[in-house]
């Protein structure tokens, strides 16, 4: 009896594994219904990752980051200490991995693993791209050179992708690579200058960029030091006495010359009710043009003026002989500008500029004067200050014609 009961009890044990397995055999393994879709982000959003699985069971998923080998949740617990990693379910199929304050050691491959006897994974990319920074510890500062010397800037940036480096003039005027060569803008890390000239000088802006809004840029001044330079446009001036009249000198000089004006003794003039001293920054501003102003003119006034530019690089000097002429006998064309009483203040001339004068960066302009005056017949034509020009007898003989029909015409209207 007691033979049949173990039999019968062997029996449904057996029949009840069957039926397990049986049972087992027909329940479907959880698969993915959908691949993780890779995401691009920038450093600072938030971002989400979605991974989908059907038939899921009792079994769990989990996500990982595969370049750190590191488990971030299983299921509905967050592994990782990480505070900006969590998870959600949606309650269906999906499970999603959240990452907020995205970093740029966040990006890389994210692994949703299936935990079945063969565990199931598949893969989706984080790509993380950075606004580009420069690194000042690595890029150029504002530069001082002497004029002649060659100069490099360097620029370093950082960013994902890695920054393209692009050089242009903060004036947009063109870059002088070397003699000869120049461009709108440069492109790399190093810019190097040829011989660099005043001309050269100015800022300049390295500029970052990399697709990921905003483009950043760093300036960077260009100083280049000279010793001063003079140009006189008129080294003869004749003026009659108690008029006034106005000395000039042009000067470029870097760093900024001290300029003054000096009688032929030596002695410095300054300012008083018989000198007026006015100097006017030009454009670029390692330009001056120096005025002295002589009021009423006295025979004490005649004699030798120097114009005198001083800087750490050098100094240099001119002269301007002002000499005694004799007031206009001829009427002058009423177009003409006339010399002002000595009653009257002085004429004021307009600022500097470059449209406005002949101003050049090199004392040619001085032998070009002489060769004129050579022309002329070893004559130097000098104007009163103000007052119309006589030069020659035809021009005379003009004047007196105008002044006898300024007459004779009224007499017959």
């Amino acid at each position: 009896m007691e033979r049949c009961l173990e039999l019968i009890r062997s029996g449904e044990q057996t029949r009840n594994a069957r039926l397990s397995s049986s049972l087992e055999y027909l329940v479907e393994e959880p698969e993915f219904t959908d691949v993780i879709q890779n995401v691009t982000v920038p450093a600072g959003r938030s971002v989400r990752l979605a991974c989908s699985v059907k038939n899921l069971g009792s079994y769990k998923v989990a996500w990982m980051h595969f370049e750190q080998s590191a488990i971030l949740t299983v299921h509905n617990h967050v592994i990782t200490r990480n505070p900006r990693v969590s998870v959600t379910h949606d309650k269906h199929r999906t499970w999603f991995l959240h990452i907020s304050d995205v970093r740029e050691e966040d990006r890389g491959r994210y692994m949703c693993q299936i935990n079945t006897v063969t565990a199931k994974t598949q893969f989706g990319y984080l790509h993380v791209v950075v606004p580009p920074t420069i690194d000042d510890s690595l890029s150029s500062s504002d530069v001082i050179v002497r004029e002649g010397a060659n100069v490099t800037l360097t620029c370093r940036a950082n960013g994902s992708p890695k920054p393209t480096i692009k050089w242009k003039r903060d004036d947009n005027s063109k870059i002088s690579i070397s003699k000869g060569h120049t461009v709108s803008e440069w492109e790399g890390e190093v810019l190097e200058m040829a011989r660099i000239s005043r001309l050269d000088m100015g800022a300049y802006l390295c500029i970052a960029s990399n697709g990921v809004p905003p483009t950043v840029s760093k300036r960077v001044k260009v100083s280049v030091d000279f010793p001063p330079m003079l140009w006189i446009p008129h080294q003869l001036v004749g003026a009659p006495l108690a008029y006034n009249v106005t000395l000039e000198c042009f000067t470029e000089a870097h760093p900024t010359s001290l300029n003054y004006w000096t009688r032929d003794d030596g002695h410095m003039i300054h300012e008083s009710s018989k000198y007026h001293m006015e100097n006017t920054v030009g454009q670029p501003a390692y330009k001056t043009h120096m005025r002295l102003l002589i009021r009423h003119i006295t025979s004490e006034d005649y004699g030798t003026y120097k114009c005198v530019a001083k800087n750490p690089r050098g100094e240099s000097d001119g002269t301007i002989r002002l000499y005694t002429s004799s007031p206009p006998t001829t009427t002058p064309d009423p177009r003409a500008v006339t010399v002002p009483p000595p009653s009257r203040p002085p004429r004021r001339d307009t600022p500097l500029t470059d449209k406005g004068t002949k101003y050049q960066s090199n004392l040619n302009e001085i032998d070009k004067g002489k060769q004129k005056t050579d022309e002329g017949g070893g004559k130097t034509h000098l104007n009163w200050v103000g007052a119309p020009q006589v030069t020659d007898h035809a021009d005379w003989r003009r004047s007196s014609l105008f002044v006898l029909l300024s007459i004779i015409i009224p007499l017959y209207f």
